[in-house]
């Protein structure tokens, strides 16, 4: 598949989430100095990954449960993703302390980075396993707990701000059991760029992102008009915790923990049977 000249904008899909727009915004808007043009689609991470399998758009944000499935195709970028300590997805029910084993459960996709973690902590202190895994848009999930439909309910993103006004109770937290288990931070969402790209243009991408993170960073003020134009009603005070817990110092560049913590889950997931092998080296930046 042809990339198209050099001065075309480079498509790329990301979320509306606050996260998202904050550490793109400079990039999006033509403030980083060098960057290419984006042509930028709004997606829920669910369909960028399917985006991301079929091949779809030059730059995209994915889950890093994704990459077994992509990485052929697609290069992960060493920035502007989401990893971090105690910001993983929480399981919830209406009753506290309810027993897992046998009840349904609603995930936000089999192919999230919070599915994987979920089935790792399940192996681990849930020997009878769940019963039925039900898949609904992430807005869904908890709307479906508090009125019964399913007996509990797998959330990510500013859910973890938002429950208790649903009457919902935590019943675990997927990142405390993989930093406890692990000492790694817990990766979330990665940004992959296509091969065919070349190795100096996906260099440079990945110092436009890091450039683009630092600058919102620095003036986070000049986000916050794209920020609340895509955060879907969501109360300002909490968009910027919604940043403040996923835009850190592994936005900027993953770094050695981070890399571990990619290949970590990428490793036990597959010797769970949840998703193929990474080859070696296929996690390697150009």
């Amino acid at each position: 598949m042809s990339t198209g000249d050099l001065r075309d904008p480079l498509r790329i899909a990301y979320s509306p989430c606050p996260n998202d727009t904050f550490v793109f915004d400079a990039w999006a808007h033509g403030r980083v100095p060098g960057a290419p043009a984006l042509d930028v689609t709004f997606a829920d991470i669910d369909v960028t990954n399917g985006m991301a399998e079929r091949g779809e758009l030059d730059v995209l944000k994915v889950s890093y449960a994704v990459l077994p499935w992509v990485l052929e195709e697609y290069a992960l970028l060493p920035c502007g993703g989401a990893l971090g300590r105690g910001c993983g997805p929480l399981v919830l029910a209406r009753e506290p302390g309810l027993e897992l084993a046998g009840k349904t459960v609603a995930v936000p996709s089999e192919r999230s980075t919070a599915y994987l973690l979920f089935r790792l902590w399940a192996a681990d202190v849930l020997p009878a396993g769940v019963g039925e895994v039900v898949v609904l848009p992430f807005h869904e999930i908890m709307p479906a707990v508090r009125d019964g439909r399913v007996d509990a309910g797998l959330v990510i993103h500013e859910a973890r701000f938002t429950y208790q006004g649903y009457g919902l109770h935590r019943l675990a937290d997927m990142g405390e059991h993989w930093e406890s288990t692990t000492g790694l931070p817990i990766p979330l969402g990665a940004i992959i760029a296509r091969r065919s790209l070349g190795p100096e243009r996906l260099r440079a991408l990945a110092e436009a992102a890091r450039t683009s993170v630092r600058m919102a960073w620095a003036d986070p003020e000049a986000s916050r008009p794209y920020v609340r134009a895509h955060a879907q009603e969501l109360d300002p005070a909490v968009a910027d915790q919604h940043i403040g817990l996923y835009v850190n110092e592994f936005t900027a560049g993953l770094g050695e923990s981070g890399y571990a913590a990619v290949r970590g889950l990428l490793t036990r997931a597959a010797a769970e049977g949840l998703v193929p092998p990474v080859p070696a080296g296929a996690l390697d930046f150009p």
